[in-house]
């Protein structure tokens, strides 16, 4: 069901129009193997774009609808998309402009479909074309979905559909779904919450995913919920705080919720509260992962009770294995002491699409994927997330990382050198900070000035909130960057402390669901 434009599809229904896209996608060439992108909002072309490609084979590849030009032709020049089906706007980017600028540098894009004005005409391409005989493996790459690089560009996880189809089906098992739940989805479908949590999740057991609107908007997502009856509501800890903040909350009858998913940052103490007994969401989850993990590698139980939900991020999902190392010699530690985390099971991805390199650095040659993020596991078995390995920025459930802010911002003809970190905020739990040293006889760059020379050329959540202009950065011994240090300092000088501790220590480098700007 997709509120906005009152779309409503059986199974059915659904089944027969993705046989049509799978028939038009193949009417453009497209085939086993090939990459076909989607850069859009939430709507129900997303989703029939979704499972047509793993109709044919095709490899589905997600672009963040926040991405601009750097960041959309990085992606598509780097998984070779052949097809890409866009919107022809959102919010104030134009799509349409964007696409034409860095078509010229990505060769292998043959075709382009905007989803307002070149729908009907994919359809046409249907048209005396039968689905292929192809055969396909559940092991068979079926999903490309691009995470913020330590290398200053995003890698591609590439996802089987045995990765993530049985991740969903296993998250909509712990909330106990049926096929009586309808469940609100208003992350992106973009990421592994929407699209895997989020539209497969339902298909596996039957339930119906209700859209409330292209992007998330708190008052749109409750009226979806009051109008459709949800039984299960999605979102990251800044979406129920915008939900719980809307001025007629209070208006809405919300008495059909019981579960659903709260993930993609910490989640705050005083909020999961709150969404309990106001929201009466009871049997909320909360979930933990990575898109490399597909997404999910723990999750509460809807029984357990609220201290577990707020100081834990669950237990294992059915047939994950997850350890806890010393990130020194990589010997397992005892029960109670902290080290990395690493899962290991059919949730782990296949790999960085055409980075070799860079897989083996996190998936090690008995398949168990190194998350970077420090743990604790109890006796019963549930984990909690105690800090990061990875200098990691997560704003709003976005993983920002700030060796790809930093080489951008050395593109600024004002600075010398540029360290970018997080600093705590209530809202979205992480801003990222900039300190930077200007160039001799610049102009010294500002917060505005510098947000100014970002626009449009980076996703709005990697933007920096906070700039600091600085001599030199402190060091340590051997020369490196005390971001420690720094952090600790930014916080006395923004008055950010009282930022501090209010939330669980929650969830690492993982489920990135959209900041709610």
């Amino acid at each position: 069901m997709d509120v906005p434009t009152g779309t409503r599809w059986t199974y059915a229904e659904l089944d027969e129009r993705a046989d049509l896209v799978a028939r038009a996608l193949t009417g453009t060439g497209a085939g086993k193997g090939d990459r076909v992108g989607i850069w859009a909002p939430n709507r129900p072309e997303w989703v029939l774009v979704q499972y047509a490609a793993a109709r044919i084979g095709a490899i589905l590849v997600n672009v963040n609808p926040s991405y601009r030009t750097r960041e959309l032709a990085y992606v598509l020049k780097q998984s070779g998309v052949s097809v890409l089906v866009a919107a022809e706007a959102f919010r104030s980017a134009d799509y349409r402009a964007m696409i034409r600028e860095v078509r010229p540098d990505c060769p292998a894009l043959s075709t382009v479909v905007f989803l307002d004005s070149g729908w009907d005409d994919l359809l046409d391409r249907a048209a005396g074309v039968a689905l292929p005989g192809v055969g396909l493996s559940p092991d068979d790459p079926i999903n490309i979905q691009y995470t913020s690089g330590t290398t200053g560009f995003p890698k591609g996880a590439t996802l089987s559909h045995h990765n993530i189809l049985n991740n969903a089906c296993f998250v909509a098992g712990r909330q106990g779904w049926t096929a009586d739940d309808r469940v609100c989805v208003p992350v992106p479908f973009y990421h592994c919450f929407g699209n895997v949590l989020g539209t497969l999740a339902a298909m596996t057991h039957g339930a119906c995913v209700v859209i409330p609107a292209p992007a998330f908007d708190p008052r749109a997502t409750l009226a979806a919920v009051e109008r459709e009856r949800c039984t299960a509501l999605y979102g990251v800890p800044t979406m129920f705080i915008a939900e719980l903040a809307e001025p007629e909350f209070a208006s809405f009858d919300l008495s059909s919720l019981r579960t659903g998913v709260m993930a993609g940052s910490p989640c705050p103490v005083e909020v999961m509260k709150r969404v309990v007994a106001d929201m009466g969401v009871t049997e909320v989850t909360i979930c933990y992962g990575m898109t490399e993990t597909s997404p999910v590698a723990t999750q509460s139980r809807r029984e357990d009770d609220l201290h577990r939900r707020v100081t834990t991020v669950g237990t294992p999902l059915p047939h994950v294995e997850v350890k806890i190392i010393d990130p020194v010699d990589g010997l397992t530690v005892a029960r109670g002491e902290p080290g990395e985390l690493c899962t290991r099971g059919y949730s782990v991805m296949l790999g960085y699409w055409e980075m070799p390199a860079q897989t083996a650095e996190v998936i090690d040659a008995a398949r168990w994927m190194h998350t970077g993020d420090l743990a604790v596991m109890d006796a019963a078995g549930y984990v909690t997330i105690v800090g990061r390995i990875k200098d990691v920025v997560i704003r709003g459930g976005e993983n920002v990382y700030p060796s790809e802010v930093e080489e951008f911002l050395h593109t600024h003809p004002g600075i010398v050198d540029v360290q970018v970190i997080g600093v705590p905020d209530e809202r979205y739990g992480e801003q990222v900070m900039a300190w930077i040293v200007p160039r001799p006889g610049a102009e010294v760059p500002t917060a505005t000035t510098l947000r100014e020379f970002c626009a449009g050329r980076l996703a709005s959540y990697k933007i920096p909130r906070y700039v600091k202009v600085v001599d030199a950065f402190p060091l340590t011994v051997t020369g490196k960057v005390r971001k420690n240090a720094m952090r600790e300092q930014s916080i006395r000088e923004l008055d950010l402390q009282t930022e501090i501790g209010r939330t669980n220590g929650g969830i690492g480098d993982q489920l990135a669901a959209g900041a709610t700007e």
